[in-house]
């Protein structure tokens, strides 16, 4: 029976790049699908795999493209990648890439862009939750999955050091989070949308510009803030996933990596959840 058609390739290739001038940083993250066609149909027809490109490979070009190439934009970026392919394997008679960007909006205080802090573009959910009786109600607010970033200015130190440890020290991290905050109104604000933006803005700042010894130390700050903004607040919950950036080795390869080419991933994730309030 004849082989009608076949490609293969590497999916779901998480790049993080991401370029430094002083304290301006910009990040450009994809997901990547690289996909060949060429002359490999011996491995599906004669069980013969000598003309195949092994898959991690396709993953290890995608990461070396990366590194030496940091801040083209996407396009260009897959053109270098599709070109790595063809100038190295002869068998390849073309190479198909699609990547999904994730697209990090740089933040602003006071109007001055930030830089090292991002939003993710299109972000979060509003959240309401009411408890009603005839004796009264408890009205809760918040955001489901607003997802921030800030790629330096924090840290992981001086956590248990056992036999199951294998965590380096950092004090200089990427860090990123899909944040669930809820909270719970002990009497009406002037204006709901007024107060709730205000809530949001403080847990930004607080997080995006205080260097952070660690999700939790971020979190009941952050939290600290909100309550000392909004006095109408009893108190503020949270949910806040770790999105780890883990640098890539590239010495295999030759290649350095100071700290400018990850592997984003949020599974497993850190699950860090706490409730603050007002004693």
């Amino acid at each position: 029976m004849p082989l009608i058609a076949s490609k293969y390739g590497k999916g779901r290739v998480r790049v993080m790049r991401l370029t430094r001038d002083g304290d301006h940083h910009t990040p450009r993250e994809l997901t990547l699908t690289v996909l060949m066609k060429g002359g490999f149909d011996a491995a599906w027809t004669e069980g013969d795999n000598r003309a195949c490109v092994a898959t991690d490979s396709v993953k290890n070009i995608c990461n070396v493209v990366a590194a030496r190439n940091l801040s083209l934009d996407k396009e260009l970026f897959v053109r270098a990648i599709a070109a790595t392919f063809l100038d190295t394997y002869p068998q390849i008679a073309s190479v198909e890439i699609e990547g999904r960007e994730t697209r990090w909006l740089r933040h602003a205080f006071g109007g001055e862009p930030h830089g090292h802090t991002f939003t993710l573009d299109g972000n979060g959910t509003g959240y309401v939750r009411l408890v009603a009786d005839r004796d009264g109600a408890t009205l809760q607010s918040g955001l489901r999955g607003f997802t921030f970033m800030k790629t330096t200015q924090s840290g992981w130190v001086d956590f248990v050091d056992d036999q199951y440890r294998t965590l380096p020290d950092t004090t200089d991290r990427i860090a990123a989070t899909a944040m669930d905050a809820t909270w719970t109104w002990s009497r009406a604000p002037a204006d709901y949308t007024d107060a709730n933006a205000r809530v949001l803005d403080r847990l930004i700042a607080v997080f995006g510009t205080t260097y952070s010894h660690g999700v939790q130390d971020s979190m009941y700050r952050m939290g600290e803030a909100a309550l000392a903004e909004i006095p109408e607040i009893a108190e503020i919950s949270f949910a806040m996933p770790n999105k780890h950036y883990i640098p890539i080795n590239l010495a295999p390869f030759g290649e350095d990596n100071p700290g400018t080419v990850f592997l984003p991933t949020d599974e497993p994730h850190g699950q860090i959840e706490a409730t603050i309030g007002r004693g």
